[in-house]
């Protein structure tokens, strides 16, 4: 089971880029973040005939998360679950795909340390646990995989000298990531590559790609039982290349059966 997260900035402009990736890599399970449509405008009819059965969650040129499976497609929750306190923005759905509960989540920015965004930010991610709490059980099959605009440590950022007092690399970001490892998820990638320095996302600006300059904040946390049947991770930095690509490259993870 192939099941990969990727931040597309806009599925109206790349589309087309999104469809033939999927025709060469496969994937079983996609989780797309920042679509930046409504759902009326999602093109499901387009994935369906790839094979894909899909679910969607958006409100228009903002955020905007979705699903797509081969491998079926139930229970499909948007926004969090239980009585956790809603968002008011477009940024989880959660399904059950092949016996797995998957989540696609795109996680605030964060903008400034001293950014009201950033308090929203820290908030999103408590909440995240909560809807964990409320949705699922540790002992499940649970991926949540998505654009989590944290790198977890300074092994995921190119130069730490130049973010000192930025977003993405605050400790309170990453305590926040702790407390998903502590209710039970791994960060899959870590497990595979312990020491390699790996970004997911470069800057449009300045030629960051080309030159290295990236951060490795697009994350596939999963639950022990999940990152057991992991058998590969990889970035994919080819789709990150060629005429208009997303700022972000695609996270693939292998499961065994």
């Amino acid at each position: 089971m192939r099941v990969v997260t990727w931040n597309i900035n806009s599925l109206r402009a790349r589309q087309e880029r999104v469809e033939e990736w999927l025709a060469e890599v496969q994937p079983d399970v996609l989780l797309l973040q920042e679509t930046k449509l409504a759902d009326d405008a999602f093109p499901a009819l387009s994935f369906e005939a790839l094979g894909y059965s899909s679910a969607h969650y958006g409100q228009g040129q903002w955020n905007g998360v979705a699903i797509l499976s081969k491998v079926g497609l139930d229970d499909v929750v948007t926004n969090f679950a239980g009585d956790v306190e809603p968002d008011p923005d477009a940024r989880i759905i959660t399904a059950t795909c092949a016996g797995v509960r998957v989540s696609s989540v795109y996680v605030p920015n964060g903008r400034s340390l001293d950014d009201d965004h950033y308090t929203y930010k820290l908030s999103w991610l408590d909440r995240l646990v909560a809807h964990l709490d409320a949705d699922t059980a540790p002992g499940q099959d649970i991926i949540v995989g998505g654009d989590y605009n944290i790198a977890p440590d300074d092994r995921d950022v190119h130069d730490p000298s130049k973010l000192v007092g930025a977003t993405h690399v605050s400790q309170p970001e990453r305590d926040r990531l702790t407390a998903l490892e502590d209710w039970g998820l791994v960060d899959v990638f870590r497990q595979h590559h312990a020491d390699d320095r790996v970004y997911s996302w470069w800057d449009y600006r300045a030629g960051d790609f080309h030159q290295g300059r990236g951060m490795r904040i697009d994350l596939l946390m999963c639950s022990a039982s999940v990152a057991e049947r992991a058998q590969w991770c990889v970035v994919d930095r080819n789709a990150r290349k060629g005429k208009q690509p997303s700022d972000h490259a695609p996270v693939i993870v292998d499961l065994a059966d």
